[in-house]
Formats: structure tokens, C-alpha cells, sequence
């Protein structure tokens, strides 16, 4: 529930600030859960020294994104990135894209494919990789149209050298499904509840927003407050953030009280119907009164890429039958 409350109160001031903070939050917990007590000396205390010392997770590559979460068997499908050893190195070569932090990162989880005839889930390794690999450089960074503080880049592997003594977990043992490997992915703490608290604090934003406007603003000698149309449109606002909020505070509960539950991909799918709805109404209120808002087109830009990226809810929802197994 801490976890919950501080992505909340951060995204009232910027979604994109609580999320790159989110981001090096997982992924320290990911070093501290899965990583040698050797690898936690080279990582996790640099980490903790530093505050210029972001972190990232590079899955998604050209043609492979989601579809990692529910692999087909084939072994020709998903990550693409091939890593090969030779002694007690591995060359990496490939490429990740849309990876968080790639431009500002220093430390970053890489999935590759170390065995190309195996299945995803059989035939993939972690590895820590530093900004300064031999090898490694960021490509383009996305010019994206909101969350422009959380930076999406790049990442190009070319015959990049990565030491053995950075493989997390065992060879071909990146099961991202597995607690060996962090508990990392759908239904999560840092997963599905980390993204609805983000939407959370960006709808009380909005509200607040929104309520202080139609306070302010005069239509016909009247403020937009006693119109009933305004009205019903705070009221809606209002109605699906606090639903929202009893959503993500029961989510959070169950997590700390290990109560197993589909309610994580059910809260994160509404979370995207709610920042979508809560942020238009903002904005529409901001318009229909012909008063053009940075902060109020900001919010629904935001809420566009937090959409995005909330997408694998989806493929998180279909997998929710299987939660009971």
C-alpha cells in the first residue's frame, strides 16, 4: 500500500516523474530478489549511493513486445536478441526498442535468446548489463507525444561483451513468470498495481483541476459550477477516481496480505478506461468554455502513451483464467 500511495501522490505532479522513479524502484528490487549477494555488491550499493543511477529492463525488440507474456512454442518466435558464450564472456548481438531509461540509464536487465532452439520461456537468460558495455550504444531516443520525461530509446548490441559473473539466475532460466525471477510480470507489485496508481494520481489531478476551473471560470455572469451539464461531468470525474482508488487500495491489501486474486489485470483494465474518460472530461471542460490549458492537453497526451503502455492488460486479462491453477 506504500508503494501505491507514493506512484499516486508523484503522478499528481508528473506521470512521467513517478514512473522513471517506479522503474528504478522494480528493478532495484529485481537486484535485491534475484541476484547474487556478489552482484549485489557491484549493483545494488552503487545504486543505493548514487541518485543519478537509473535503472531499466530491456524485453521489447522491432518484433517482439507483449507477445513475450503468452509465447507460442515455437522456438522462431519472440526475443530475438542472441547471446553466445565464449570462456567466461557472453556476446550479445541485436537490438532492444522503447527500453525506459535506455538515453540515461547506467544499469540495465536484458533478456537474450541463449538457446535459439528452445522455447522462449527455455531458452532465455538474464543478464546485467552496465551503460558502459563494450558493444552496447543507444540508438534513437522516441520523440514521443506525452511522458517525455520517461525516456524510451534504443538499445544496439554489437558483439557486445558481457562478463558470465552477470548472469541472474540460472542459463536459460528467464522465466518471467517464475519468483526466481523477481515475480516481475502480470499481476505484480510492480506490474499492474505500479500502472493503476500512476492512472490514480493523474485522474485526482485532473479532478482537482477541473473543479478549481469551473470555480473560477464565468459563462453568462455565472461560474461553470452551477450549470448542471458541469455539474454531472465533475460528478462523473469524481465517481470514477474514487472507484478507482478503492480498486487500487485493494489490490494493494491483497498483495501485502499474499491474498492470490485476478484483481490486479481487472484493476488495471479499468484504470485505463478511467484515465482515458477522467482526463477527456478535463480537457473538454477547459474547451467548451474556450479556454485553451497546456497542463490540461498534457494530462490527456499523458494519459494516450500511459495507455500504450498499458496495453499488455489485455494479454494479462486472457491470462487471468489461468491464475486459479
Amino acid at each position: 500500500m506504500t508503494q501505491a500511495l507514493v506512484m499516486a501522490e508523484l503522478a499528481k505532479g508528473d506521470s512521467a516523474i513517478s514512473k522513471t522513479f517506479s522503474q528504478c524502484w522494480k528493478w532495484s528490487h529485481l537486484i535485491a530478489a534475484a541476484c547474487s549477494e556478489e552482484q549485489k555488491r557491484r549493483f545494488l550499493q552503487p545504486f543505493l549511493e548514487d541518485d543519478t543511477f537509473l535503472l531499466g529492463k530491456g524485453i521489447s525488440e522491432p518484433s517482439a513486445g507483449s507477445d513475450n507474456r503468452l509465447p507460442p512454442d515455437d522456438p522462431k518466435a519472440g526475443l530475438k536478441l542472441k547471446a553466445e558464450r565464449r570462456g567466461e564472456e557472453w556476446i550479445l548481438n541485436g537490438e532492444k526498442c522503447f527500453i525506459a531509461n535506455a538515453s540515461v540509464g547506467k544499469l540495465f536487465f536484458i533478456d537474450a535468446r541463449t538457446d535459439p532452439n528452445a522455447p522462449l520461456r527455455q531458452g532465455t537468460t538474464m543478464f546485467l548489463v552496465p551503460r558502459d558495455t563494450p558493444g552496447l550504444r543507444i540508438g534513437k531516443v522516441f520523440n514521443k507525444s506525452g511522458w517525455r520525461f520517461y525516456q524510451n530509446g534504443e538499445m544496439i548490441f554489437e558483439n557486445a561483451r558481457v562478463p558470465h559473473a552477470n548472469v541472474v539466475g540460472a542459463v536459460n532460466g528467464s522465466d518471467m513468470k517464475t519468483h526466481a525471477a523477481g515475480d516481475r510480470t502480470g499481476g505484480d507489485l510492480f506490474g499492474d498495481l505500479e500502472l493503476a496508481a500512476n492512472a490514480l494520481g493523474v485522474c485526482d489531478d485532473a479532478c482537482a483541476m477541473a473543479l478549481a476551473f469551473a470555480r473560477t471560470k464565468t459563462q453568462g455572469g455565472r461560474p461553470l459550477f452551477e450549470q448542471q451539464l458541469i455539474q454531472l461531468k465533475l460528478n462523473r470525474m469524481h465517481l470514477l477516481t474514487e472507484a478507482l482508488r478503492a480498486f487500487v487500495m485493494r489490490v494493494a491489501w491483497e498483495h501485502d496480505h499474499k491474498v492470490r486474486s485476478a484483481n490486479a489485470g481487472l484493476c488495471m483494465n479499468f484504470s485505463t478506461d478511467v484515465i482515458q474518460e477522467a482526463t477527456e472530461i478535463n480537457l473538454d471542460l477547459h474547451a467548451g468554455a474556450g479556454v485553451s490549458d497546456r497542463r490540461a492537453d498534457k494530462l490527456v497526451r499523458d494519459a494516450i502513451i500511459w495507455s500504450h503502455l498499458a496495453g499488455d492488460s489485455v494479454q494479462r486479462m486472457k491470462a487471468t483464467r489461468r491464475l486459479g491453477k
